[in-house]
């Protein structure tokens, strides 16, 4: 099976990878979504995640939402894994156009990659409310910029708010436009580490008319029927022997 993903990526020329949580959690991120996650949650903050990283929740609790968001969304010491990279290889050699992924960590820029399209921002940017300054993720986590858990501008004194999409948000248009018009041009689709059930994220994949569609994930998919190559083994792994 592995040889058959050597062979589909040798011939491709237009190849772009879709990914989701599970290219993360290989790195030692946690998954909110999983039952533990979801368990720890409503456990410890008295919400289900969800909730807690709605739009909603935000507006009404943002020292509550910033407690969750920074000791269960940030993982500075986590590092890119054999997915990560080989993607970053790919992409290097002029195989790989363009990485489309559902997480917001930003382990794929730290791989190498130069082209991200992020459809639900990243943890790495943070901008104030008031006056759109500018912020890493190192500022939001100084307790000298923070009122409790929240992190204030420097300069006006708004919330500083991380540029991810919260639930009950839009994503951005002109990433998602950029995604799909990157898949819908690929002759070539790797999906990986994702369920394919988060929409409208997983509704990308509809856009592709390309050659080979491969899916990779641990777990069968909704749409494994639909796929050229379906691999039920680690990303990290499989990649790896690309």
């Amino acid at each position: 099976m592995q040889e058959e993903l050597r062979q589909i990526i040798e011939k491709g020329r237009r190849i772009v990878f879709f990914g989701g949580a599970g290219v993360s959690t290989e790195s030692g991120l946690p998954d909110f979504r999983s039952e533990q996650g979801l368990y720890q949650a409503k456990q410890e903050y008295g919400y289900s995640p969800e909730e807690m990283l709605s739009h909603s929740f935000f507006m009404k609790d943002k020292e509550l939402f910033f407690k969750y968001y920074k000791e269960n969304l940030i993982w500075k010491e986590a590092l890119p894994n054999d997915a990560h990279l080989a993607l970053a290889r790919l992409e290097q050699e002029g195989k790989l156009r363009a990485v489309v992924t559902q997480n917001i960590d930003g382990l794929h820029q730290m791989a190498g990659s130069r082209t991200v399209l992020e459809l639900h921002g990243s943890v790495q940017r943070n901008y104030c409310m008031e006056c759109g300054q500018f912020y890493d993720l190192d500022y939001i986590l100084e307790k000298d910029h923070c009122e409790g858990y929240i992190p204030r501008c420097k300069k006006c004194g708004g919330v500083v708010k991380p540029d991810v999409v919260l639930y009950e948000e839009a994503l951005s248009d002109t990433v998602l436009k950029e995604s799909i018009r990157m898949i819908a041009e690929a002759d070539v689709l790797i999906v990986g580490g994702t369920s394919l059930v988060v929409y409208p994220a997983a509704g990308l994949i509809d856009y592709f008319n390309g050659d080979r569609l491969v899916l990779i994930n641990r777990q069968p998919t909704a749409c494994d029927n639909r796929a050229d190559l379906v691999l039920h083994d680690s990303i990290g792994k499989v990649l790896a022997f690309s």
